[in-house]
């Protein structure tokens, strides 16, 4: 019973839907058919959910049908409050993977994505406890119930971990944050293989930058360094931008950057293999990523995105030699049907397509020149108000 309590009280708020063209007045689902108005910040509990049918193709032409299946893509719940004007709190759980795997330092089941405390003093906040890594990017700040397939450098991150942030809100527009998190979420060993040396602070620290200049353009930028392998440190850059062109219709550019002494992602490692038993050395990964909206009734939105992304090696080993190793395509495009103001719930009919390019360096280890994977899902997302 007290463990299904703690569930009942997990979950991430969800991001609002950019660019909408709407009002966001109308009360949620559950205050509507109960009449029920908060009159406290105190406590709110969240179900969110994504659903979908799945009809799938793969192979190296993108034409060989997989088959079809019905999935809970997204489960979570999610509780949060502000206690007063200088304490708040939030937790968040996926409820559909991961729940039995505890994590290396922290000792929490990694299906927590956030268990956090903040306090609040004039202008700056402190949070403490397990929390989203402070990267930036707008696609990565979003509630993980309203992407409908990730972009590989956003998919292979490890993005929430336990430590302290502080933020400062030089002007209501413009916020500095400074993070120190454990960076290891389990064992090195299990990570990045044998035959490595960890380090005694193995910790990730991020500078992170959000503007907003009059609702028009946003941003959020940030750079980031982790050390988890004595010597194999990793830097990774990302460049955030959002546009408001008008009130219905919007899009925003991602630039991401990664430079790992050893291979945190696996992407390279995956092509070439283990290096004396643990993962390539001297891996990069490049992305560029581009989403646009456009919302032809108040109800009714069409989107597309497109990711450009790169991964090769920047500096040879005497097992592998330096350059391009793949060049992937990421296509995703339909139309989304929000029956209800507040936007909470909606509809969705989504083509996803990916093709997976391998240059003559990784072709050499046996790679094909390119394969596609093709998917068609139909569903619905719903951040349910429970509370």
């Amino acid at each position: 019973m007290a463990g299904a309590a703690m569930l009942a009280l997990s979950a991430g708020a969800q991001t609002a839907i950019p660019n909408s063209g709407g009002d966001n007045d109308e009360q949620g689902l559950i205050q509507t058919v109960f009449g029920i108005k908060e009159k406290t910040d105190k406590f709110h509990l969240y179900l969110n959910t994504q659903t979908n049918f799945n009809l799938n193709w793969s192979g190296e032409g993108g034409t060989d049908f997989d088959g079809g299946r019905f999935a809970f893509k997204q489960l979570r719940i999610e509780f949060k409050g502000q206690v007063n004007d200088w304490i708040s709190y939030r937790y968040r759980q996926r409820l559909n993977k991961g729940q039995s795997e505890l994590g290396y330092f922290d000792n929490i089941l990694k299906s927590i994505d956030i268990a956090e405390v903040g306090f609040r003093y004039k202008k700056v906040n402190f949070v403490v406890g397990k929390q989203c890594a402070a990267y930036g990017g707008i696609e990565f700040d979003l509630n993980p119930i309203e992407v409908y397939q990730y972009c590989d450098m956003i998919d292979y991150m490890d993005n929430f971990m336990t430590g302290v942030r502080a933020a400062w809100d030089i002007t209501p527009s413009q916020q500095l944050q400074f993070q120190i998190l454990d960076g290891i979420a389990l064992n090195p060993g299990e990570m990045y293989g044998e035959n490595i040396t960890k380090a005694k602070l193995p910790f990730l620290y991020t500078v992170n930058w959000n503007g907003n200049f009059n609702n028009i353009y946003s941003t959020r930028w940030s750079a980031s360094f982790m050390n988890e392998v004595k010597n194999k440190h990793m830097w990774y850059f990302a460049f955030g931008n959002q546009f408001n062109f008008t009130p219905r219709c919007g899009a925003w550019l991602d630039v991401m950057y990664s430079r790992e002494g050893i291979d945190r992602k696996g992407m390279i490692t995956n092509v070439v293999g283990e290096q004396d038993g643990h993962n390539a050395l001297n891996t990069e990964y490049f992305t560029l990523l581009l989403h646009m909206n456009y919302f032809v009734h108040p109800k009714w939105n069409l989107f597309g995105k497109v990711a450009w992304e790169r991964n090769g090696v920047y500096k040879s080993t005497p097992d592998v030699v330096k350059g391009t190793y793949g060049i992937d395509w990421l296509y995703v495009g339909g139309v989304e049907y929000y029956p209800l103001k507040d936007r909470g719930l909606h509809f969705f009919l989504t083509y996803v397509g990916q093709r997976q390019g391998h240059t003559a360096k990784a072709q050499a280890y046996g790679l094909p020149s390119h394969s596609y994977t093709n998917l068609l899902t139909a569903g619905f997302i719903w951040q349910i108000p429970l509370f």
